[in-house]
């Protein structure tokens, strides 16, 4: 799926971005551009929506630095819903990084989920 072909929505201010069902070494630097183009759109709160993401290696964990370093550079804050990628996201400590919630409704509401 080409960075151009990641849908993005806005709700207010904020925008969600729907990443794949894998994120991984074939798909990452498309990812990894989408996920920092969105997060420099100029929206107060960007939600990384990975709850249909099954899979991520190391190289989608990498595109979700990119991110989290061009939203920092933005002022934009990160959230991130990735249920089924929790544990990996969790050891290799995204969620010292990026926020966590257990559901997009959540991550727009900024209520934090008990993850």
């Amino acid at each position: 799926m080409p960075a151009e072909d990641y849908k993005i929505r806005w709700v207010g201010q904020r925008t969600v971005i729907a990443m794949p069902a894998e994120i991984d070494v074939v798909n990452a630097d498309e990812a990894s551009r989408a996920l920092v183009s969105a997060a420099s759109l100029g929206a107060a709160v960007l939600v990384i929506d990975m709850s249909g993401t099954t899979f991520c290696d190391s190289a989608g964990v990498q595109a979700l630095i990119a991110a989290h370093k061009e939203a920092a550079a933005t002022g934009t804050a990160l959230r991130l819903v990735a249920p089924a990628v929790l544990r990996i996201l969790t050891l290799v400590g995204i969620d010292q990084m990026i926020p966590l919630y257990p559901a997009v409704a959540e991550a727009l509401a900024g209520t934090p989920g008990g993850q």
